[in-house]
């Protein structure tokens, strides 16, 4: 007797990623939908079980911060995939490169003559007010003009089924290595759904990113000595720094294994003595990143880096001062953006915006505390946030005065219903809300992820989905259907 009858899957008040209505699955998602329908209770059990050993053989972990400690966790993980249609990632992948385009364009523009701001298309308050504009940075001019060489722009699906954007991660963003690992888990746990070939490799990410490092280097021609710089284990993406280091065969280092000497250039502390560093792909925030130029109390950072820099003796990934983006006030003007800069309509919408800093945005704001998600414009991971149908007077109340004290840092967004997909609670696919972190290289050529990290909020009827807060992840598959791949070839003239 099968137990999973997806006619008793309550997907109808949400958009759901693998079924079109109870008992109907998408086109794209057919194949999984009727292998799960024919497992046993236990042979799905079994599937699960083995998920969960493979990752803690695999040592995947992340660490979240908790009362003051550091807790290592194994990653969440969800067996049942995410599926998306390959037809309509093309013309997401197509959005995401038009956005980081004009993102990379934008920076370059506000480190230099500022026209976005002479021209009236950013007030010029949003950036007086940014907290990761870095006047350090002004006049340098990095290899290729790019900044954000690697972006992390979260995806969440609306009631009507579009895709819109719903922040750009341009600092250091995370995740890829568990996009990576969650495809290692699944071809291990759901192997015979790999052998079609309908669905699309994420393995080629590591080569992508080292060729992208590599061709920063200020010595073209040498063979580049590229680096991984990490704030150490107590990090909470230590996996990752330590992950992406050694899939690319470099060196992971921290700050006291680097030095800056009179000629500007970035050495490498070895037993074989001091060796010349290129590029550093750095996972430590800007304020850290060199107590000469920024925090003098840094431990984390390498004394004259920036100089480094500056001389263009050393390449950064990402450059300092790329977080100038990356702040939800400034999404709300990325529409415009794309418009100034590539004279192009978006092709990927934004979620509606109010920004607090405007009399009337803010006024409707606080009239709508308890309908709204309310952010801070330059928090991570979940942080800082009010959930409005979700939160208290008391909590609303607060929110309220912070908002009046400070309107240049609170943006508001409407909740928006957020897609489901099929993932196991208590042994049988239930719906559970996702988002999706695709991520973008940038470099001489521009490379977007198949798919990207889906976050699944583990709790019913919840929309957190980061792993800080209680969420997990699922592998993400980018799937050519039968009609994709007629479409594909259409388009291509085949």
């Amino acid at each position: 007797m099968s137990q999973v009858n997806w006619n008793n899957y309550a997907c109808r008040d949400y958009y759901d990623e693998l079924l079109a209505a109870p008992g109907k699955p998408r086109a794209s998602a057919d194949e999984l939908c009727n292998m799960l329908a024919r497992f046993s209770a236990e042979e799905l059990a079994e599937r699960k079980t083995a998920a969960e050993i493979a990752i803690r053989t695999m040592g995947i972990t992340f660490t979240v911060y908790s009362e003051g400690a550091m807790i290592d966790r194994a990653w969440p993980f969800d067996i049942v995939p995410r599926i998306i249609p390959a037809s309509e990632w093309r013309k997401t992948e197509a959005g995401l490169k038009q956005r980081v385009q004009a993102l990379n364009l934008f920076i370059d523009d506000l480190y230099h003559d500022q026209k976005v701001i002479k021209d009236k298309v950013l007030p010029a308050e949003v950036l007086a007010q940014s907290v990761n504009f870095r006047p350090q940075c002004v006049g340098i001019n990095p290899p290729h003009g790019i900044w954000a060489h690697i972006c992390g722009s979260d995806l969440v699906r609306g009631g009507d089924g579009t895709l819109y954007v719903l922040e750009d991660n341009l600092r250091i963003p995370s995740g890829v290595s568990y996009m990576l690992e969650n495809r290692n888990v699944t071809k291990r746990v759901l192997p015979e759904l790999f052998a079609s070939g309908k669905i699309l490799p994420v393995d080629d990410y590591v080569a992508q990113l080292y060729d992208m490092l590599a061709s920063m280097s200020p010595r073209p021609g040498d063979d580049p000595q590229v680096v991984v710089l990490t704030p150490g284990i107590y990090n909470s993406a230590y996996f990752e720094h330590a992950y992406l280091a050694q899939q690319m065969g470099v060196e992971l280092v921290q700050g006291s294994d680097l030095l800056v000497d009179d000629d500007d250039v970035v050495y490498m502390r070895t037993v074989e003595g001091l060796r010349r560093v290129d590029v550093i792909y750095r996972r430590v925030d800007d304020e850290f990143l060199d107590p000469e130029a920024f925090n003098p109390d840094s431990m984390l950072g390498v004394a004259g880096l920036m100089r480094a820099w500056r001389a263009g003796k050393v390449a950064l990934a990402n450059a300092p001062g790329a977080g100038v983006a990356d702040d939800k006030v400034v999404y709300a003007f990325v529409p415009e953006i794309i418009r100034y800069y590539l004279d192009q309509e978006p092709l990927l919408p934004n979620v509606p915006s109010y920004l607090c800093m405007f009399e009337d945005d803010r006024k409707y704001v606080l009239e709508h505390l308890d309908e709204l998600v309310v952010k801070p414009a330059n928090e991570s991971g979940g942080y800082g946030m009010l959930i409005g149908p979700r939160s208290t007077k008391e909590t609303r109340d607060e929110f309220a005065r912070l908002i009046k004290a400070n309107p240049r840092n609170y943006m508001a967004q409407p909740t928006l219903a957020l897609s489901t997909t099929p993932t196991l609670a208590n042994g049988l696919p239930q719906p559970r809300h996702v988002d999706l972190r695709p991520f973008i290289l940038s470099g001489p050529e521009t490379h977007v992820t198949t798919g990207g990290l889906t976050r699944v909020a583990l709790v019913e009827g919840s929309l957190v989905v980061n792993s800080s807060q209680g969420g997990g992840s699922k592998d993400t598959w980018i799937v050519e259907t039968d009609e994709n791949a007629a479409v594909a070839a259409e388009q291509e003239g085949v």
